[in-house]
């Protein structure tokens, strides 16, 4: 019997430090999908990371190539120690003491020679020649220090220099330079950003996966607390930026307030989420950090689990004008 026909698919993916390990299992369970053809993928950070891996395993060995260049990016984070900060997974007393030496020392100070242990841990996994032949497009998200300006890698851009400047915290390691200009971490302004999936007319459909908290109840009162929830705020700033003004473009075509020629100018993007930072509300600041497998492979499960739960239901709006968000509920209307 002919195979039926795929839904075209983009998907965007935030980054969270060890925590895109929950992103993983997600990309993990997609892979076993048949539904869906996965054409482009807009991510930041971890995200970033997972999305090249991804398109990495594809490009060489199909559906089952990407989920074992995910478990072998994940295994090298994991061996390294230190490849989502310079510490890897710490106690509570000891991340505590490396915040506060990130304070007043900068990674000039702290790390004159410019070691970077996430390129050691990641270089060896990345096949950009397989990147190219897998035909996904990616857009990797990082921050121009000096212009401010969110820079989008895509194309030939997609270099492992590109993968590290998009997860490049700039209390952690020096800037990437990348043809004169240094980029910081993607997440201050795009985490991640999704106009690249309008500019480039890339599936219309996208699964947004995210793993910071948007909404947390309660006012935090210790130092702690309110560092956290600064981090939780500031990077979903942007992609709250770019959903509100998605969910306006789609309130003026839904109610036909947009006439022709202005209609070729917008596309109607239908988001659909997978909300890791409401399973991952739990998790503090300092388990960005924790590369133990144990803690990895955990987040994996949720995350896959996350991705089953979400194909076995609201997966059947992607074809249609229906998703299991509300942008204009959530990011117009309070």
């Amino acid at each position: 019997m002919a195979r039926p026909a795929q839904h075209p698919l983009s998907l965007a993916l935030q980054g969270g430090g060890a925590h895109g390990a929950y992103t993983w299992g997600v990309l993990d369970r997609l892979a076993d999908e048949d539904r869906f053809d996965i054409k482009a993928i807009t991510a930041t950070s971890a995200g970033a990371m997972n999305a090249v891996a991804y398109a990495s395993g594809h490009g060489s060995g199909g559906p089952e190539g990407a989920r074992q260049a995910l478990e072998t990016l994940w295994r090298a984070i994991s061996r390294s120690g230190g490849s989502m900060s310079l510490y890897g997974a710490l106690s509570p007393a000891v991340f505590a003491y490396a915040t506060a030496l990130q304070s007043w020392a900068s990674p000039y100070d702290l790390n004159p020679l410019n070691m970077n242990p996430l390129r050691d841990a990641v270089k060896g996994v990345f096949d950009f020649e397989a990147v190219k032949a897998s035909g996904l497009d990616l857009f990797l998200c990082a921050t121009d220090v000096e212009s401010g300006h969110v820079k989008v890698f895509s194309g030939e851009e997609v270099t492992l220099d590109a993968v590290l400047a998009s997860a490049c915290l700039p209390q952690t390691f020096q800037a990437v330079e990348i043809d004169g200009h240094a980029y910081w971490d993607g997440g201050y302004l795009g985490n991640p950003s999704l106009f690249p999936l309008i500019y480039a007319g890339a599936p219309a459909d996208v699964l947004l996966v995210t793993l910071n908290p948007i909404g947390r109840p309660g006012v935090p009162r210790r130092a702690g607390e309110i560092q956290e929830r600064v981090n939780e705020i500031s990077f979903n700033a942007a992609l709250i930026g770019e959903l509100r003004s998605i969910a306006f473009v789609q309130r003026l075509i839904d109610e036909g307030m947009l006439k022709e020629p202005m209609l070729k100018k917008y596309r109607r993007l239908n988001v659909h989420a997978i909300r890791g930072g409401q399973d991952l509300v739990d998790e503090g600041l300092r388990t960005k950090f924790d590369t133990s497998w144990s803690f990895l492979t955990t987040l994996r499960d949720k995350g896959r689990a996350a991705a089953e739960e979400w194909l076995a239901g609201d997966a059947k709006h992607v074809g249609t004008k229906k998703s299991n968000i509300d942008l204009r509920k959530e990011f117009l209307q309070g």
